[in-house]
């Protein structure tokens, strides 16, 4: 058995944000990050820049290869394969034998994408991974008929990169707006609309099956995703874009609790006191000690980073960071997507949406409390607006609904 110090399971942001993070603390200790893909690399390009050829495997590591030896980090390139919490400090096995003991431990193993659960599910590819968006890069040519199943974020940005090459692109999705949780009606509708406007196909319909497609004419296609009002549609290649779910095989196999998720406290505390864990894996259990439903699982970039970051000042035994409100952003067809807070109205009685329109078009939507508090916001290409939002909402200030709406209000003294 080799190692001690901390040893991080995982090389996506959030288990590279926390070891930047130990190190920015005045952690000295040994340090290694078990990465089966070796360096750790960002993930939303994946379905961006990198599947259209303009980012390089370089270009979308989280660090350069010298930083890891600079900050004195082994990258270990393996997979962990168990976890052992019954000795005097947790022992990781990787998948070629070797154990790791650790003083403290971080699980950061992300998520699995959820595969198509219907008959022939199997043949539609997901992405996740580096291999997996080089895979269906290989198979995106002029004239490819490739079906997505799921038109959330990474399903229309696939989308949006996979018309951009060529492709035939036809979106499903059971939801006639997506993403109207995230950004709001007003905003989802006109994002949506735009797969339309360049030409890709939007179907509202659940899929019950796939299967081979009949090979009578020369330029027939591949499959047929069958839908449940009994119409099919023709397709080459077939993703799944409909969410992923926790990694949480070690975190089980090893008996520590999980709901749908590692459970966590604020400081990626876990129910052993020297394993840790954090990002799109965890829940987080309420704070102040409630008993209840822990809250939902963030799988966004920043929540990701958050998570590492809140769980690197937990193993230090230091009070986690204060983090304002959640934020994400998305691209599609040459816009700039970002939303902060919620815009969810559900989980507010009573709140109502200011919309700011420019140019004809709703530009940023607003969620105000009953009470006149900013909730969340959402914009297309104003980046300004969701950075005053964000301040808005961090200090408490109860904006002026007028000022919001109107356009010509510069977004720099919304918060005057």
């Amino acid at each position: 058995m080799t190692g001690a110090g901390i040893v991080v399971v995982g090389g996506g942001v959030a288990g590279f944000s926390a070891v930047q993070e130990l190190r920015s603390r005045g952690y000295e200790g040994p340090l290694s990050v078990v990465s089966p893909e070796g360096l750790p690399y960002d993930r939303p390009p994946l379905s961006k820049g990198y599947l259209l050829g303009t980012e390089d495997a370089e270009k979308i590591q989280l660090a350069p290869a010298s930083w890891y030896p600079e900050h004195d980090v082994a990258v270990v390139a393996s997979r962990a394969a168990a976890l052992e919490l019954d000795g005097a400090r947790p022992a990781l096995t990787l998948d070629d034998g070797t154990r790791l003991a650790a003083d403290r431990l971080l699980l950061a193993t992300g998520g699995l994408p959820r595969p198509l659960a219907v008959p022939g599910g199997e043949t539609a590819l997901t992405l996740r991974s580096r291999a997996d968006s080089d895979a269906l890069r290989a198979l995106l040519e002029p004239g490819t008929r490739l079906t997505i199943v799921g038109a959330g974020l990474i399903g229309a940005e696939v989308a949006s990169a996979a018309a951009s090459l060529g492709a035939e692109v036809t979106l499903v999705d059971p939801v006639e707006t997506p993403l109207a949780p995230a950004v709001g009606e007003d905003l989802a509708r006109r994002l949506h609309s735009m797969h339309a406007e360049r030409g890709i196909r939007t179907v509202v319909g659940l899929p019950e099956r796939i299967s081979d497609a009949p090979q009578h004419a020369p330029d027939a296609a591949r499959y047929l995703v069958h839908l449940a009002d009994g119409s099919a549609v023709p397709a080459d290649v077939v993703l799944a874009a409909i969410g992923i779910a926790p990694d949480t095989a070690l975190a089980e196999a090893a008996g520590l609790e999980v709901e749908d998720g590692v459970l966590v406290g604020p400081d990626g505390a876990t129910s052993h006191p020297a394993v840790f864990a954090a990002g799109d894996a965890v829940r987080v259990r309420q704070p102040g000690g409630v008993v209840g439903v822990p809250l939902r699982r963030a799988e966004h970039w920043e929540a990701a980073v958050r998570s590492g970051q809140a769980a690197a000042a937990g193993m230090l035994g230091e009070a986690p960071p204060e983090f304002g409100a959640p934020w994400f952003w998305s691209d599609r067809h040459g816009v700039h997507v970002e939303a902060a807070g919620t815009m969810d109205p559900r989980r507010a009685p009573g709140a109502r949406t200011v919309l700011r329109v420019a140019d004809g078009v709703a530009a940023a939507a607003f969620l105000l409390a009953e009470d006149g508090h900013l909730l969340g916001c959402a914009a297309v290409d104003q980046p300004l607006v969701v950075r005053a939002a964000r301040r808005i909402i961090d200090r408490g200030i109860i904006p002026d609904p007028q000022r919001l709406a109107d356009p010509s209000v510069d977004p720099r003294k919304l918060t005057r």
